[in-house]
């Protein structure tokens, strides 16, 4: 709870009811704060608001997991709806804490991808893991797959993966051979020995997204795996740094909504007013991180050359392995988690 930090989106429509004229319906949305947040309240939460004439109060925690727990195990649930990683919803969900979604009252969620759903969550943003390398140091002849990644001889130089086995295990096994409409159920043992060949070239391995950016602003590293907006914000600040979706890890964040939200009923047209392929096609104004929703591709609001630059776009989605959240939040991928613990450690 120590880092959380309370803020209230005064859009046009909050601004009327502070005065006392407006609807009195109201939704507490958290996500996970700093400049995606700021971004999302432009594109999203503030269109949102006067589309449905509601007041959107924020919220925002890095980790909101602890928080859903705690909040659920008191009894005194604060918040409305939820933007995390969907395995957060999921396993909330299946254990009794985040609300089962009724899809016919979320019909913008009706044309949908089936893989961008659960039960529990629907996608809201997508980002990617790719693979960066410093151009420099290259040339014409840059690492385009995992398996170049692991070639030290071809490709020699300092290497940064993630402090985490999300994304970090399905590269290996790409590496080691493993066709991408194969890899689930991760074989977590292979992965594992693939990257203890890795391991003793690995010169980094990064916490955050600022620290992975840094590195290659830098030059502290000549390739790496890491967040395309975090990879695209040191592009445009002119480093010579490269990079592709291909064999990238699309990821990303759903809405749910927590089991006896206060204002359910406003939580439930929120997760829909959200996911309107008008408002969606509003992300790439803000940030390079792609709609959940495709049908906002068809909008004409996102131009080509922009919809290239996006994680989600129907052909940048169509070279990538989207990460499979459910096994993630199984008692496989929690596994793996506390193994790659003793992995790191080691």
């Amino acid at each position: 709870m120590t880092y959380r930090l309370s803020m209230i989106a005064l859009s046009a429509s909050a601004a009327v009811f502070l005065a006392g004229t407006a609807s009195a319906e109201q939704v507490t949305f958290v996500s996970q704060g700093g400049a995606y947040q700021e971004a999302q309240t432009k594109a999203i939460l503030d269109p949102v608001a006067e589309l449905l004439g509601i007041t959107v109060n924020q919220d925002s925690s890095p980790d909101a997991w602890p928080v859903i727990k705690t909040q659920a195990a008191s009894g005194k649930i604060i918040w409305d709806v939820i933007d995390t990683p969907a395995k957060d919803c999921i396993r909330g969900g299946e254990q009794g804490m985040i609300a089962k979604l009724d899809f016919s009252k979320i019909p913008n969620a009706g044309k949908m991808p089936a893989a961008y759903k659960s039960p529990y969550s629907v996608a809201y943003e997508f980002y990617s893991s790719v693979l960066a390398y410093n151009k420099d140091k290259f040339g014409d002849n840059p690492p385009k797959t995992w398996a170049d990644f692991w070639d030290v001889k071809k490709f020699p130089g300092a290497r940064a993966l993630r402090n985490h086995p999300l994304a970090t295990l399905e590269a290996a096994l790409l590496a080691d051979g493993v066709p991408a409409d194969k890899l689930y159920p991760l074989d977590v043992d292979r992965a594992f020995k693939k990257l203890e060949e890795i391991k003793p070239h690995v010169s980094v391995w990064w916490t955050s997204g600022a620290q992975s950016a840094q590195l290659l602003a830098d030059g502290e590293v000549d390739m790496e795996m890491a967040w395309n907006g975090r990879v695209a914000a040191v592009v445009k600040e002119g480093a010579p740094i490269g990079y592709s979706f291909n064999q990238g890890f699309l990821q990303y964040t759903s809405l749910c909504i927590l089991k006896g939200a206060p204002n359910m009923e406003t939580a439930v047209k929120f997760v829909n007013a959200a996911l309107t392929p008008d408002i969606q096609a509003n992300f790439p104004a803000y940030i390079d991180y792609g709609p959940g929703n495709p049908e906002a591709y068809k909008t004409g609001k996102i131009s080509p050359e922009r919809a290239a630059e996006m994680p989600s776009s129907p052909e940048n989605a169509a070279i990538q392995v989207l990460v499979a959240d459910e096994w993630w939040s199984s008692p496989a991928g929690e596994d793996a988690q506390k193994r790659w613990a003793s992995f790191i450690q080691q």
